[in-house]
């Protein structure tokens, strides 16, 4: 990626003639919504002490000038799979379709997925995405017996070990249908998620009785105070409407805790009238939308032989103008699910601008992976505030345009007022796995 910083940052200095959203400091203090700023950034014992206007602190000592370099806060991801990560090498998708990873994923986590092998790919996905600049992640662990009894713990123990570097939070995550067949999974999973401070999932479908499991699940998290995070619609099938009632549950029943809905591609095909009733009722309920626009738009509308019509991504711009909170994350990474990616947050941002047009005017869209995603994870990363631990993304880029053009360019971390070493892991770390037990 280059570097931006001459000399390596060592706790203490000031960056001088910045670049920054106005929308990312803490409190707007210039009273802005959007647009960006020419400061200067003073750190002092490894935390941001002051933003004043570019040129203030022209004459202090231990400075660098950026000549325009635009700096954000460190990111947050809002939605991945750390533990499905990085087995493409020995499990591709052979079709590129949904079912196909679905299969491919099932078959090779029967196999493959020991506490090792989960450990060593979330552990590489978590080196490339600090390295990038990603300092919170939740993800999702596939949750169905037995392997709930291995990706747990390993990922409690990665966690601990990964505290101070990333913030870490898991959801379970299994099929809505399973609770049709299976009358006793919810209990000792909602038991493990409780007691692993994570957060309450599933993936819905239009199952028979779907209220009554929605209802389920809900009652589930409220008895043990846990929030809820769904994989929603992920699909083009405009008979796929239980985003609308996800809120219709969480309304009836009151739920006050936090709501976040991943995916809801069918909304994207629905009329007029059905998308504008699910909306309302998302508003009302306060539940929050997570898109993940890199693999819904690798997976969704696929046929062979066929060039896709449809993008797969759901309505932000329609959410935002009724005040539902918005995100967008990194998803799948190197699996069946989509083939790519390298769980960097400037990445999934460059695409989303391009796939969502979220551009003309460019407004302060950054904050679906900034300020958003911390809030809705309740962590104190995604915006520059005074007094906070100096954890920075420099970019050589000077302006939007820049940035968006080029993601891959010049880009230095800064984590505790300190340059980290943002050399990404070699591919071949994994090797040995790849070799070893294949499917």
């Amino acid at each position: 990626m280059g570097k931006v910083l001459t000399n390596r940052l060592e706790g203490s200095g000031i960056l001088r003639n910045a670049t920054v959203p106005s929308c990312l400091i803490s409190g707007d203090r210039q009273g802005q919504t959007s647009g960006l700023l020419a400061l200067d950034l003073e750190i002092s014992g490894g935390r941001l002490i002051r933003i004043v206007p570019a040129g203030t602190l022209a004459g202090s000592d231990g400075g660098f000038d950026l000549d325009g370099g635009m700096v954000l806060p460190t990111l947050v991801d809002l939605h991945t799979h750390l533990d499905k990560g990085h087995i493409w090498s020995r499990k591709p998708n052979p079709d590129g379709s949904f079912m196909g990873a679905m299969n491919a994923v099932g078959e090779d986590r029967e196999v493959n997925w020991s506490a090792a092998d989960v450990r060593a790919r979330m552990e590489f996905a978590l080196k490339c995405a600090f390295a990038h600049g990603t300092s919170a992640i939740r993800t999702h662990i596939d949750s169905v017996p037995p392997q709930e009894a291995i990706s747990w713990p390993v990922f409690e123990e990665i966690r601990q070990e990964w505290a101070g570097r990333i913030d870490l939070q898991a959801v379970c995550l299994f099929g809505i249908d399973r609770l049709l067949t299976d009358q006793h999974y919810l209990v000792p999973i909602a038991d493990r998620v409780a007691s692993a401070g994570g957060v309450m999932g599933t993936v819905t479908y239009m199952v028979p009785d779907l209220d009554h499991h929605l209802e389920q699940i809900f009652r589930a998290a409220m008895d043990r105070g846990l929030h809820l995070d769904f994989h929603v619609d992920e699909t083009l099938d405009p008979a796929a409407v239980t985003l609308r009632h996800i809120a219709e549950t969480a309304l009836r029943l009151g739920y006050e805790g936090q709501i976040v809905c991943g995916h809801c591609c069918s909304l994207s095909v629905h009329d007029d009238s059905e998308v504008d009733r699910t909306l309302d009722l998302l508003a009302r309920a306060g539940i929050a939308i997570v898109t993940l626009p890199m693999c819904n738009m690798y997976l969704q509308d696929r046929q062979a032989g066929r060039t896709p019509r449809r993008r797969g991504v759901t309505l932000l711009h329609e959410m935002r103008r009724r005040g539902i909170k918005v995100a967008v994350a990194s998803d799948n990474t190197r699996d069946p699910f989509y083939a790519y990616g390298d769980l960097d947050l400037v990445e999934v941002y460059t695409q989303a601008t391009r796939i969502l047009q979220l551009d003309h005017p460019i407004g302060d869209w950054i904050s679906c992976v900034t300020t958003s995603p911390a809030e809705l994870m309740q962590v104190a990363h995604g915006s520059l505030e005074i007094g906070r631990e100096a954890d920075l993304v420099v970019f050589g880029a000077r302006n939007w345009n820049e940035l968006l053009s080029r993601p891959s360019g010049p880009r230095d971390v800064i984590r505790g007022g300190v340059s980290i070493d943002t050399t990404l892991p070699d591919y071949r770390e994994l090797d040995h796995l790849m070799r070893e037990r294949q499917v």
